[in-house]
């Protein structure tokens, strides 16, 4: 690998763990908008596994005030039972069309977040619906590591706050990536490179991690989404470009 395929590893291990720690979710948003330039998704998506456990377990500690078992369980059962099927879909991701559909998802998500600025308060099918949406994420978070976009975008839709969803949400990133990856290195997908490109990351992860939690710290409610939309809307524009071949 030249040299600047490791400057861009490390820059997004660097993004994702700043806006893991920044918003509790996020490292495959970021560093697969990066990585995916130098990296084939089956090693980029190994590893945004590990580094996206390794970004949740560092800012843990600081957030078991604002967790709430009663509302995550449903995520957390539907994700682990949707995990399986991301990992089987992994093998036979077609580079281009992977690059693509991310740039597409991330263009898509932030963008519905942004224009979400009326506060909801959505029941519609209770526990049953929120396993449905964690069912679906952890289909992503066992192909991409994408486990985190479609439950904040459903909480933001239940009108939870930032703190409580920044607590939920991390068990279930947590839960579902570590699962995600458990999955995948017991079915032979972490190859023993995914092991040292982890390596050459974890710096980049960490910093970037705890950078974000204490900017998470500082910003209002409304900076923090700016923030975070910002960023993921960049990664989504550079990635679709790239994919489709524009020079």
């Amino acid at each position: 690998m030249p040299p600047g395929a490791y400057a861009l590893l490390l820059l997004g291990a660097l993004a994702g763990g700043f806006v893991s720690g920044l918003a509790g979710f996020g490292t495959a948003l970021m560093a697969l908008g990066i990585w995916l330039y130098v990296l084939p998704p089956s090693l980029a998506v190994p590893l945004v596994l590990i580094c996206s456990v390794v970004a949740q377990s560092s800012t843990l500690p600081a957030l078991w005030k604002s967790f709430d078992l009663t509302l995550v369980w449903p995520f957390v059962i539907g994700g682990l039972f949707g995990v399986p099927i991301g990992t089987m879909l992994v093998a036979h991701a077609d580079p281009t069309v992977f690059k693509l559909t991310v740039g597409i998802f991330l263009l898509v998500f932030p963008t519905a977040l942004y224009l979400n600025r009326t506060p909801l308060a959505f029941r519609f099918g209770g526990k049953a619906a929120d396993a449905a949406i964690g069912f679906a994420g952890g289909i992503l978070g066992g192909l991409a590591g994408l486990s985190g976009p479609l439950p904040i975008l459903w909480a933001g839709i239940r009108g939870w706050g930032k703190d409580e969803r920044r607590g939920i949400f991390q068990i279930f990133n947590w839960t579902v990536l570590a699962a995600a990856l458990c999955l995948q290195t017991a079915a032979g997908l972490v190859a023993q490179q995914v092991v040292w490109l982890a390596l050459l990351a974890f710096p980049g992860t960490i910093i970037g991690a705890w950078l974000g939690a204490r900017l998470y710290q500082a910003l209002s409610d409304r900076n923090f989404t700016d923030v975070v939309l910002a960023l993921l809307l960049l990664s989504g524009i550079g990635l679709v470009w790239n994919s489709i071949g524009w020079r």
